[in-house]
């Protein structure tokens, strides 16, 4: 059950790490955090800039820099620094190397430049261009941008990975076309791509971002909220449900498939399930076939006002409005448990979105919570969970810091991506850095779990000897030898 789907199901998230998909639990926030708010954008800071860069508040703070710990909780754990940057309602964003992606609804999509964030010598952090609009137009002008997603966060530069050296030397596999843009929903249009590989080409020069497509076919994405990338196959949720995309050539966008959930709100992948908020609470669907995809019967946590989900390993953290974050064990995928509600004693009152990252062995939940601001919640650490070493310790939810952002939170960036190195539908993302070393491709990755399309389940009891051929009996004599059965 390490490398094949177990009997009990219960192997979801070690499938999607050993395939390396990624798992979320050891993305990596380092000191900013970024928040989409009602009126523009923040770059809070959530960690030291000293090594170790402890998160402010935590248990590494506490014992690496106790003066400023103290100092902190004297502020009543408020977060002091952070900058801002005015613009449209930032429904989503998504930060990737020096540049923040950011829906802005009537505003459309912008990219802002954040390079000097950390910059003490640049009186404006947050800039739309770091010159003349003459030479850098980074906006994507829409009638109602709701979401901006990237196949990955990871820094790539696709049009550098086409040469003789990572093709025959490093023997790498190629950029999937999906790589060369930003995917953009909007609840009028549908959906829109911009090629985004002018950011990174080194020519400061050309930094025009400009439509590649606008696609809403029979108006099947009208209200899009929210877009999961999992490879070149999409998941769009609606109103009415969620839209299957087959995006394997992006410019020619086809529907696979489309689920019925009243209200979806949004939705994450691990594996072979599809995870939705919905109006309902949050919902399970098995898209082990994505053109087949199979809501669950019964996989269902009720909740009243389920926004956004993030999965991390065994859990889902769900961004609950005012219940606050709802922790669920999806360990069993198809029988999600409730594991606990956790309002800070009423201090998480519109939780709006949730991420998880990891820094320094620690786990953290940040928490875009409206009016309230920016919330950090320590999950994991020596003193609360003292066995929390291993695969997916249980969270034991404590906060630790929080923002009054300059206007309501609404949204967060997910964190880098550090165990991530193939898409779900075989895409190669990193560099392995040996020669030869790639992931599997799809078909070698269904070899592990598909057998005639369906999939196949082990357990870890060992039974030898229906491993040993049958061989008939021989007769006694002098070379007869032992005989086996």
């Amino acid at each position: 059950t390490d490398c094949h789907l177990s009997k009990k199901n219960d192997n979801n998230a070690i499938m999607a790490q050993l395939l390396l998909h990624g798992t979320n639990f050891v993305n990596f926030v380092g000191p900013f955090q970024w928040v989409g708010e009602a009126g523009g954008i923040e770059g809070a800071k959530v960690a030291e800039f000293e090594e170790p860069q402890a998160v402010i508040g935590s248990y590494l703070h506490r014992h690496a820099y106790p003066d400023w710990y103290q100092a902190h909780q004297d502020r009543d754990r408020q977060l002091e620094t952070a900058y801002s940057h005015r613009g449209g309602k930032s429904h989503c964003l998504q930060h990737r190397g020096e540049y923040l992606y950011v829906a802005q609804g009537k505003k459309g999509m912008r990219v802002y430049d954040t390079a000097s964030i950390a910059n003490k010598g640049v009186s404006q952090r947050i800039i739309s261009a770091p010159f003349s609009p003459l030479g850098h137009d980074t906006h994507i002008a829409s009638a109602n941008a709701t979401c901006v997603v990237l196949p990955t966060n990871q820094p790539i530069a696709p049009d550098r990975n086409k040469g003789e050296l990572m093709r025959k030397t490093n023997q790498e596999q190629p950029f999937h076309p999906i790589y060369n843009y930003a995917f953009i929903t909007d609840a009028e249009e549908g959906l829109i791509l911009t090629n985004i590989n002018t950011l990174a080409d080194r020519e400061a020069r050309n930094n025009y971002l400009t439509r590649a497509l606008t696609w809403n076919q029979d108006g099947i994405l009208n209200g899009a909220r929210h877009l999961t990338i999992a490879g070149h196959v999409f998941y769009v949720a609606t109103p009415r449900g969620v839209v299957v995309l087959d995006m394997d050539d992006p410019l020619k966008p086809k529907v696979l498939a489309t689920i019925d959930l009243a209200d979806a709100r949004s939705s994450a992948l691990q594996f072979r399930y599809l995870f939705v908020a919905d109006g309902g609470g949050l919902s399970v669907v098995d898209v082990t076939n994505p053109s087949e995809p199979r809501v669950v019967p019964g996989a269902k946590v009720a909740m009243q006002d389920a926004r956004r989900v993030y999965l991390a390993r065994t859990f889902a953290y769900v961004a609950a409005g005012a219940e606050g974050l709802a922790i669920v064990n999806i360990e069993q995928a198809e029988q999600p448990k409730l594991y606990q509600l956790y309002n800070a004693g009423g201090k998480i009152t519109d939780a709006t979105d949730v991420i998880a990252a990891s820094t320094n062995a620690s786990l953290f939940a940040y928490i875009a919570d409206g009016a309230n601001g920016l919330h950090v919640v320590q999950l994991t650490a020596p003193d609360t969970q003292p066995r929390f070493y291993g695969f997916s310790p249980d969270p034991k939810p404590e906060l630790i810091a929080t923002r009054r952002t300059r206007w309501p939170a609404l949204s967060l960036s997910k964190g880098l991506d550090r165990d991530r190195a193939v898409d779900e539908t075989g895409h190669q993302i990193a560099i392995f850095g040996r020669l030869g070393s790639r992931p599997f491709n799809s078909k070698e990755m269904q070899r592990l779990y598909l057998k005639n399309g369906k999939p196949w389940f082990v357990d870890d009891e060992p039974r030898m000897q229906s491993l040993i051929p049958s061989r008939p009996k021989r007769s006694a004599g002098r070379n007869s030898g032992t005989s086996l059965n």
